[in-house]
């Protein structure tokens, strides 16, 4: 894979397009495409938002493919694969907090936030696919054009930059977990069933 990820960021936009799809699709190239989007900016501004805007088309694309593959597999595959200690505590999780689950991870660089959980849990328990992907699009639309911007702005600071304020993002996605948890626990208290969102 790592001479995949090499071929792959030699072709720019293309590459990080190829990065993102195989990368969301479950294989694991853990922040390849945040260093490929910031070097593309910073080496050639021109080209940042076009990387972006295929990283995202990519993730959508290669998280669409993770999600429909769980999703015909349902609890079979979860269970092969998702049935570590901490791949349990996600699926927990997720059976409570939902879409939250996978909007944290999708959109915080850095952080090693696992974003294959939370997706095969979608899948495998029947969460409709526009509002997964709608929550997938969101939190990459997010993430990759604020690399970019970063990258066409700070150049080749950019990732000593984002690396240096990990604690930073680290706060800010708890913050964002915070917020989320607070207003699923208000929702909770103002409707019946078992509170599960997305359903």
């Amino acid at each position: 894979m790592r001479k995949v990820t090499l071929f792959l960021q030699n072709y720019g936009p293309l590459g990080a397009f190829g990065l993102a799809l195989l990368d969301s699709a479950g294989v694991p190239l853990p922040a390849s495409v945040d260093v490929l989007l910031l070097a593309v900016a910073a080496v050639s501004p021109k080209q940042a938002l076009l990387s972006a805007a295929l990283s995202v088309l990519g993730s959508a694309i290669g998280t669409m493919i993770l999600f429909s593959i769980a999703r015909k597999g349902g609890d079979m595959y979860l269970e092969r694969h998702a049935s570590s200690p901490g791949a349990l505590r996600f699926r927990a999780w997720f059976a409570h907090y939902g879409l939250i689950t996978v909007f944290i991870p999708a959109l915080v660089p850095i952080l090693p936030l696992p974003l294959k959980v939370p997706v095969l849990s979608a899948g495998a328990m029947g969460v409709r696919p526009l509002p997964f992907l709608a929550t997938v699009t969101a939190a990459r639309v997010i993430r990759y054009f604020g690399l970019a911007w970063l990258g066409m702005h700070l150049g080749e600071d950019a990732w000593p930059w984002l690396k240096s304020h990990g604690w930073h993002l680290g706060g800010f996605a708890v913050a964002l977990c915070l917020v989320m948890f607070l207003a699923t626990r208000w929702l909770d208290s103002y409707r019946s069933g078992d509170g599960a969102l997305a359903r």
